[in-house]
């Protein structure tokens, strides 16, 4: 086997590995002073070195300190290095490094976030409001409107509010500007129907010569009469945009006739009407929801349209307590709540018999106060929906006491009355009547009649209608 050549020394030896080693650090050595006046980049060895020392001065740093970390002070003096290194690219002009680009799109994705926050439902709807169009009623002209039909598009006054709740929500669903908590998906089908303007250009496109459209001090039947011929019966409408629907006419030749001169759209919520009527019919029997309880005929809404109203009642159906069974071991239970001729409902649990609402409903209040009905039923897929128990309110105690309010100077929170639980009402306890934060509010737990078993709790607040 070949030895490899070894080199000797003066005296002729082979240098021993100690010899081998101070001779590299000598030669090292000389090497820094050359590079003290040549200005050479540094050897690897005074690198080995520099970060020895740096790294055993910031253990001692660390010791003495006893908060700071090591880390902290490289993760500084990287950022002073790299500050340096920006104001010297700001002078030469060259490419921005790694750090500038991430600080730079974390500022940008913190500014793209904000605008988001500063324009949430409540601001966008605000917003629409103040177009030149939606700043007064579609249907009579009344400036300043706080309520929307989300159905057709329109921003409205109170009064004629009352005219479309009383439609019914199949028809048009009415909403508070500042009363309802508005979603980014429901702002977003306002502006997709485009407001007032969009809306009586379509609705209005058409109206006889003979007609007049009411103004803001119309009698409730002059608005009753417009909206229904406006929204339910579309006499006015440019139905495809070009062709007008006949008019006038009797209601069933126009329905005939819009069915194949109207949009998709308005043939759809035809449709979709009658095969309603069908279906509820065709399932009809003992325990099922019975048409006067829940759905208004044709005579009832049109007598309905007629009423005046004198404020609004906001009804939060909170949660349900030990509610019949009517399924095998459970029921998909449901609240309807009807005052006068308007009916409202809430969204189906499924699989429950405690359910939990907390949804809010709103209904208009007649001048001549009926009884608020609570009915409550289980959904079923195919088979008509199962009675749960039924309940009567007296709103009259909670309408006198928001009247009483209104026309005092009170100011703090108080009880203003309550309904007194007897033999004559199915109240778990007495209903009181209070006032908060300027509110007149009622709360109401109710025994569920008609029924083996439940109970209902109900929050009751009376709105007037300047709001």
């Amino acid at each position: 086997m070949e030895m490899p050549i070894s080199h000797k020394n003066s005296e002729g030896l082979v240098p021993c590995l100690h010899d081998l080693l101070h001779s590299d650090e000598q030669s090292c050595s000389s090497s820094k002073e050359e590079q003290k006046f040549s200005g050479s980049p540094p050897c690897p060895d005074d690198l080995l070195h520099s970060n020895k020392q740096s790294d055993s001065s910031g253990r001692d740093r660390h010791k003495s300190s006893g908060s700071a970390s090591w880390l902290d002070n490289l993760l500084n003096s990287d950022e002073q290095s790299c500050s340096s290194k920006k104001d010297q690219r700001k002078h030469s002009g060259s490419a921005p490094c790694l750090d500038d680009l991430l600080n730079s799109g974390r500022r940008s994705c913190r500014s793209s976030r904000d605008p988001q926050k500063s324009s949430g439902p409540q601001k966008r709807l605000e917003q629409l409001l103040s177009q030149s169009g939606n700043k007064i009623c579609a249907d009579c002209g009344s400036p300043d409107p706080k309520w929307v039909s989300i159905s057709f598009g329109v921003f409205i006054c109170i009064k004629c509010s009352g005219v479309h709740r009383s439609l019914g929500v199949h028809l048009t669903k009415v909403l508070s500007i500042k009363l309802d908590e508005w979603t980014d998906e429901q702002v977003n089908t306002l502006i997709d129907l485009g407001g007032n303007t969009a809306a009586n250009k379509k609705y209005e496109a058409f109206i006889p010569d003979d007609y007049q459209k009411p103004k803001s001090d119309a009698s409730i039947e002059e608005r009753s009469d417009f909206i229904r011929r406006k929204y339910e019966q579309k006499q006015f409408s440019n139905c495809d945009g070009q062709m007008s629907c006949p008019f006038p006419g009797p209601r069933s030749t126009l329905s005939s006739s819009c069915s194949s001169h109207c949009s998709p759209q308005d043939k759809k919520q035809y449709e979709k009407q009658a095969t309603r009527h069908r279906i509820g019919n065709a399932f009809r029997n003992s325990w099922g929801r019975k048409d006067t309880e829940y759905k208004n005929n044709k005579k009832s809404n049109s007598l309905a349209a007629m009423v005046e109203f004198v404020g609004l009642i906001k009804v939060n159906v909170v949660k349900g307590t030990n509610l019949a069974v009517r399924d095998v071991l459970t029921s998909d239970p449901y609240v309807v709540l009807t005052l006068g001729q308007q009916s409202v409902r809430t969204r189906v649990i499924k699989n429950n018999l405690n359910p939990i609402w907390n949804e809010s409903l709103m209904l208009s209040i007649p001048e001549q106060i009926p009884p608020l009905k609570v009915l409550v039923y289980d959904k079923d897929k195919f088979t008509t929906d199962d009675f749960m128990g039924e309940a009567e309110i007296d709103i009259q105690p909670l309408v006198s006491a928001a009247k009483a309010y209104e026309n005092s100077t009170i100011t703090e929170s108080m009880q203003l009355g309550k309904w007194i639980a007897g033999q004559d009402n199915t109240l778990v306890k007495d209903g009181i009547i209070s006032l908060a934060d300027g509110k007149v509010k009622q709360e109401i737990s109710l025994k569920l009649k008609n029924v083996e078993r439940g109970v209902l709790e109900i929050e009751l607040e009376c709105v007037p209608l300047t709001q």
